[in-house]
């Protein structure tokens, strides 16, 4: 798909995501904005995913790890024709789109994430099912640099090289901001690349928000053969939004009437 149509894709994201949050005056806006462009390049350029293909196994599967940013992940299956639930709905009594995802619910959901750091063991279970059931789907997960403090991630990391997942893509956003303000001086998980390595991963670094890159560093992770590939994406929280962006006041907070009116005027202009 060529840029520019990823682009568009990406801008119509961010807008669903920014009027669900508004609309339910709740949720986590700052990394669902951060890491629009990295779903949009993965369900519209790398991924098997279809309608037809959806609720069965044979497909490529996504996990996101960092649960809280379903705003994301509801935006781009809804762009993907692939939701059926009314985004309205979301954070509503009764609604099955929850604020973290649930797998028993929406179609597309490959897992209920939301404790933070155990998607990418669910992703790395997902992987050896595939090896040991001898097909060619690929397994990705999405994981924050602050999730990434949580010390399940790195023994999922470490099995995923021990078992030589080379059908396994795990990409993290690091966007350097969590609820409690920056990453470094919460825990300080960095430096991610050089860690990753040491767990036994190929690693790529990349910028998150850039569809060129990213493109490139999955084109790379999949002819990656005999380890997993582990992709550090930079990316902006907030990405699109004036007042939002590098902020993390909007880790977890929703735009009154006023601020709402700002940021859809933000991303129209950017598109």
């Amino acid at each position: 798909m060529k840029t520019k149509d990823l682009q568009k894709h990406a801008s119509s994201i961010r807008k669903k995501i920014v009027t669900m949050v508004y609309d339910a005056q709740s949720g986590h806006p700052g990394g669902s904005l951060g890491a629009a462009d990295i779903l949009t390049t993965l369900y519209f350029e790398e991924m098997d995913i279809n309608e037809e293909n959806l609720k069965t196994t044979a497909r490529d599967r996504f996990v996101l790890s960092k649960g809280h940013i379903s705003p994301a992940l509801y935006a781009v299956l809804d762009e993907k024709g692939l939701l059926k639930e009314d985004l309205k709905t979301f954070r509503q009594l009764n609604s099955n789109l929850q604020g973290h995802p649930n797998m028993n619910e929406v179609p597309g959901v490959d897992m209920s994430t939301g404790s933070l750091g155990q998607g990418v063991s669910t992703a790395v279970g997902m992987a050896i099912a595939n090896k040991l059931d001898k097909v060619p789907y690929r397994v990705y997960a999405l994981v924050g640099d602050g999730e990434s403090e949580e010390g399940i991630v790195w023994e999922a990391m470490m099995a995923a090289a021990h078992y030589n997942l080379d059908n396994l893509c795990v990409i993290f956003d690091q966007n350097g901001l969590q609820i409690d303000g920056n990453v470094q001086d919460v825990i300080g998980p960095l430096p991610l690349k050089e860690k990753a390595e040491a767990f036994g991963l190929h690693t790529i670094e990349c910028n998150g928000n850039d569809f060129a890159e990213l493109k490139a560093a999955l084109k790379e992770a999949r002819k990656t053969k005999g380890k997993p590939t582990a992709i550090i994406a930079h990316t902006v929280k907030g990405k699109g939004v004036s007042f939002m962006e590098n902020n993390y006041a909007w880790h977890g907070s929703a735009p009154n009437a006023e601020q709402y009116a700002q940021a859809m005027k933000d991303l129209e202009e950017a598109a």
